[in-house]
């Protein structure tokens, strides 16, 4: 059986008090048969990192590049993510895709760098409204997991996370039901059987639209959704407390 997983993304936002406070709450959480991860702002990484010791809280970065060194002002590579303490990195975030223009191509290396260095990296698929609307949402997203497949080979999926956004309910006032989160996970779980079924049976597949303390147990209902990628919600300890609950 699968462990469940629920993942807290931070984006830019928190401040030293703000966060002393939420970590305040999440570090007496205990979730025995859910393994939760904290991804706070880069600013923030080593002093959660040391906030959460002798908790059950993991701690990831949102994002790293590709390469290990170099001269690339402002960003962050996996040896130095992995040398503060870190165990997890988001690879692909919807907003990185949209915001940050990063290519499928740009996803699968920065996915290699993660293994590379031991970090588990969670890889981030979803479809945008159009693409939703002209019937593409599978393809798209497809396309997406199989560039990481053809550059990592199969097998390294062994080593990671795929997390399920479904970008067209993230501020858009449309949502996703249960029925869409499972239909997407389950689509995304069978293309990868038909390379790899021991693989397909273990890979943890997160969901990561709009979650709340109110949709979270409906929509970890689903038989191939193992948990979620939380926004907003984990920012507010109780909420996040209580989707940990709910997976």
């Amino acid at each position: 059986m699968r462990r469940r997983v629920v993942a807290g993304n931070w984006k830019m936002h928190g401040s030293t008090a703000t966060i002393e406070r939420l970590l305040d709450a999440l570090v007496q959480l205990t979730t025995p048969q859910v393994d939760v991860l904290l991804f706070p702002p880069i600013a923030y990484l080593s002093a959660v990192i040391e906030r959460v010791k002798g908790s059950e809280l993991a701690v990831g970065a949102q994002n790293i590049h590709a390469e290990s060194s170099g001269a690339f002002t402002g960003e962050v590579a996996a040896e130095m993510v992995k040398d503060l303490g870190a165990t997890h990195v988001l690879v692909g975030h919807s907003e990185r895709r949209r915001w940050f223009g990063e290519t499928d191509t740009i996803v699968a290396q920065k996915f290699s760098a993660a293994l590379r260095v031991g970090l588990v990296p969670i890889l981030c698929v979803g479809e945008t409204s159009e693409q939703r609307d002209e019937g593409r949402a599978e393809q798209v997203v497809m396309t997406q997991l199989d560039a990481v497949v053809a550059a990592v080979g199969i097998t390294a999926l062994q080593r990671s996370m795929v997390a399920y956004e479904p970008v067209w309910v993230i501020g858009t006032g449309r949502s996703a039901t249960p029925a869409d989160a499972q239909s997407m996970h389950s689509a995304i779980r069978a293309r990868i059987r038909t390379l790899d079924a021991k693989v397909a049976d273990g890979l943890r597949v997160l969901y990561g639209g709009s979650i709340t303390a109110a949709n979270a147990a409906a929509l970890f209902a689903g038989s191939d959704v193992d948990g979620g990628l939380v926004g907003g919600a984990s920012l507010n300890a109780e909420q996040f407390e209580n989707i940990c609950r709910a997976a």
